[in-house]
């Protein structure tokens, strides 16, 4: 099922709210709810996507693949699971530079439509020779 990029970017959008919110208030428990909702987004059942979803009902004029998407959110879950060792751990530092950089990524897609994740979604597909084969064919 193809990906609606409006939803996409309000689901950036919020989670660019609720990062920066974890560093102004350095709360691991925002942190956590915001990495399960990246699982939730890697298999594709992002709540904010839903809400989106609630009230624009309109059909996107266009639709992106669902692959570089799903992948970003796993680089998402990746940066807020090392935030949640670095405040399980004492190591404030690293959770908040965890969290800076997925904040980072979360605003590049919200601000500009940059999805950072997607991009280096599709440099490992370029650069992996049995993808070259896949597209080739």
């Amino acid at each position: 099922m193809p990906a609606d990029p409006r939803a996409l970017r309000f689901g950036a959008a919020v989670t660019t709210l609720v990062l920066a919110s974890v560093l102004v208030t350095e709360s691991p428990w925002l942190l956590a709810a915001q990495a399960v909702v990246f699982a939730l987004g890697v298999a594709r059942r992002s709540p904010y996507v839903v809400l989106f979803k609630a009230f624009v009902t309109s059909t996107p004029k266009k639709t992106e693949d669902p692959r570089p998407p799903r992948f970003a959110q796993l680089v998402g879950l990746v940066f807020a699971v090392t935030g949640l060792a670095g405040y399980l751990t004492g190591t404030v530092p690293l959770a908040l530079a965890a969290t800076a950089a997925a904040l980072l990524a979360a605003f590049l897609d919200a601000a500009f439509g940059f999805c950072l994740g997607c991009e280096i979604y599709l440099l490992i597909r370029r650069s992996t020779p049995a993808a070259n084969m896949e597209v080739s064919q």
